[in-house]
């Protein structure tokens, strides 16, 4: 048994009015095709720019293992040169991802292969993120700290994206201190006799192909799986809802600072914790 999905709207290019009324106010997910091609990154961004570009770059990487108490959140497990890691994504299936790199900045000539989307937006210029993933890497499924408005652009091969509305977070087994779920759950083949809750989940899916855009609104969980090796580029903007600013604040200035704090004076007691807390939490809500 699996989950019943939705798949996500996609459209061609919006103005920024549609965007706005149709997409934004309402806080609606949706893949927007032909919104790039005038961008020179359209047709330049592959594995073979990036290696001439970036080769020499030293990235940060992860792997599919769950979280150690012994790093602090978001902290790599390696790195290596973007040169090396495109060799390992050419070879073969890799779980090895790069993830919330700030590519543009270690590279700034690549910033005038973009455009900047006038979306009605107010994006954060100095964080134009990169994703990266070989073939059937897993991003585990989480919210952005901050709660932003995402732009979630794809290039190279084609990518699964499965979200969830923030309106059914109380049934998915979020750990407490954190905006990550349960990473004992298999979002491709999940156990709903584990995780109960998880069957009043409905996610949205889509595939994502070169050029094409995914708008993320605030504070709505997402699961990626890249189907061939690929990597995106995410542009973000503060939220724009004083609930979620505020919420986004409060991860920022206490809860990371405080999960930090007991992990390292609990280790994996702490996370034991936090995984069994979260699943006698969301059960409760259900009955159990």
């Amino acid at each position: 048994m699996s989950f019943t999905y939705k798949e996500i709207e996609r459209v061609e290019k919006l103005t920024k009015k549609e965007f706005i009324e149709n997409y934004y106010k309402p806080q609606k997910p949706v893949v927007i095709t032909n919104q790039i091609e005038d961008w020179p990154a359209f047709s330049k961004w592959n594995f073979d720019f990036l290696r001439e570009v970036a080769g020499d770059k030293t990235v940060p990487l992860y792997d599919s293992r769950k979280t150690d108490y012994t790093k602090k959140v978001n902290e790599p497990d390696f790195t290596m040169t973007m040169a090396e890691y495109i060799d390992i994504l050419e070879k073969g299936p890799t779980d090895l991802r790069i993830f919330l790199y700030n590519l543009l900045k270690d590279v700034p000539s690549m910033k005038d292969d973009m455009r900047w989307p006038d979306l009605g937006l107010r994006l954060i210029k100095s964080l134009p993120l990169v994703f990266f993933g070989g073939e059937n890497a897993k991003v585990f499924m989480h919210y952005d700290i901050d709660f932003p408005n995402i732009l979630h652009f794809h290039f190279s091969g084609k990518k699964q994206c499965v979200l969830v509305d923030p309106k059914e977070t109380p049934y998915m087994y979020r750990l407490p201190y954190s905006w990550i779920c349960n990473e004992d759950i298999d979002f491709d083949n999940p156990d709903f006799e584990r995780f109960p809750a998880l069957k009043k989940v409905t996610p949205y899916i889509t595939n994502l192909e070169h050029g094409e855009m995914l708008y993320m609104p605030e504070g709505w969980w997402h699961y990626m799986k890249y189907l061939t090796p690929g990597f995106s580029l995410s542009l973000r903007s503060l939220a724009g809802r004083p609930t979620n600013l505020a919420k986004g604040l409060a991860n920022v200035t206490f809860n990371r600072m405080y999960d930090n704090f007991m992990r390292k004076r609990k280790g994996q007691e702490w996370l034991d914790y936090k995984d069994e807390e979260s699943i006698r939490r969301t059960n409760a809500l259900i009955g159990l």
